[in-house]
């Protein structure tokens, strides 16, 4: 039997409007969609719910005490950034991922902690993430995961690295896809890219587990990586439509490469402020205008004082267009109902409100009990 929420939900553009139901009984997170491609059909979906470690917002140890408060209200999973650099400058933190992800996963039993998004542009050299990660996963098997991309200046920039154009960081992300596949797997590995190489190279402590990579795509060349190499897609609340169009694209590029696309997680990243009082969910959500500027993740803005000064010049209006500043459970529900109705099972919340701790309280009362039907 499926049980219906009476609420109604908005209209959806992208693949449809989805009628949503929820199992009453058996499995938690599991729900029934009508999912609209090329052809209309209804999937049952297991759908797991993500609490965002928002680094730039806090310091690592709150952000620990936070995740374990997640984890012990029934989020699945967390990711964190993984930046040099913060997207603003006032009252802003940057711890580095790794080290936060090795420390949770110590101390929290049972989640599991990734990147979303880790960029092998400039900084990282491909076999040291594949090392990182390798690892992580060693010490912690089956709980960490990683999403890749191409990147923001401000995690290179800093560090004297030159800000390539799009072409050579998607080829760079390519590379570096097979690059740390084939070093937790392969011993002794040579590589010549355009981009890195190897030469012998091996990995004397390999994952025990596959690690899951995620890469991250708005358009259709990242895309079409994502069905030739992803086990995950990755994307973010202003783009999260996109998927109507970007997944046959990935779904042509996994069968193509011999691959079977339906085992491809959909991850989205949803941007909520919340607040007991909408008034101060809006002003503490204020500081991600930056993540509003255009082109932003093209240019070669890398000091958070200019991507704050730039964010500053966008309107209250356009940030809540991107952005769900409320004070209300049903607009959370609501926005990860979107998300669902558009194909994405893994729904992570990341939010902007002065608080975490009213945040998850009404995850934890509310939010949760619904979605994963408790």
């Amino acid at each position: 039997m499926f049980l219906r929420r009476k609420r109604v939900s908005p209209q959806l553009t992208g693949y449809h409007q989805l009628p949503l139901s929820k199992e009453s009984c058996g499995e938690p997170n599991v729900w029934r969609a009508t999912v609209k491609s090329a052809v209309t059909q209804t999937v049952t979906m297991h759908v797991q719910f993500g609490y965002r470690a928002e680094a730039e917002g806090h310091q690592p140890n709150e952000l620990l005490r936070f995740a374990a408060k997640a984890h012990k209200i029934g989020f699945d999973f967390v990711p964190i950034s993984d930046h040099f650099h913060p997207w603003f400058h006032t009252n802003a933190a940057c711890p580095f991922a790794w080290s936060w992800m090795s420390a949770a996963s110590a101390t929290i039993p049972d989640l599991r902690f990734g990147t979303i998004v880790t960029s092998p542009i400039g900084r990282y050299h491909p076999a040291v993430i594949a090392q990182a990660f390798a690892t992580m996963d060693a010490m912690f098997p089956g709980r960490i995961f990683i999403a890749l991309g191409t990147g923001e200046a401000m995690n290179d920039s800093p560090l004297g690295y030159p800000w390539p154009k799009f072409s050579e960081r998607l080829e760079r992300l390519r590379e570096s896809v097979e690059i740390i596949r084939n070093l937790w797997t392969l011993d002794f590995v040579d590589y010549t890219g355009t981009y890195y190489t190897l030469k012998g190279a091996k990995l004397y402590t390999k994952p025990k587990t596959n690690i899951p990579i995620y890469i991250a795509a708005n358009g259709p060349k990242a895309a079409a990586l994502v069905g030739e190499y992803a086990d995950g897609y990755a994307t973010i609340d202003t783009v999260k439509s996109n998927i109507t169009n970007l997944w046959p694209i990935i779904e042509k590029a996994a069968r193509d490469s011999g691959r079977d696309v339906s085992k491809l997680t959909k991850n989205v990243e949803l941007f909520v402020s919340y607040a007991k009082d909408q008034d101060d969910a809006l002003v503490s959500a204020r500081r991600w205008k930056s993540g509003l500027i255009p082109n932003i993740l093209n240019l070669p803005i890398h000091d958070p004082r200019e991507l704050e000064k730039a964010g500053n010049e966008i309107s209250d209006q356009e940030l809540a267009k991107v952005w769900t500043i409320t004070s209300s459970a049903e607009d959370l529900i609501k926005k990860a109902e979107e998300a669902i109705a558009l194909g994405y099972d893994e729904i992570q919340f990341h939010n902007a409100g002065p608080s975490e701790d009213e945040f998850l309280n009404i995850c934890d009362k509310e939010v949760l009990p619904y979605l994963k039907q408790k």
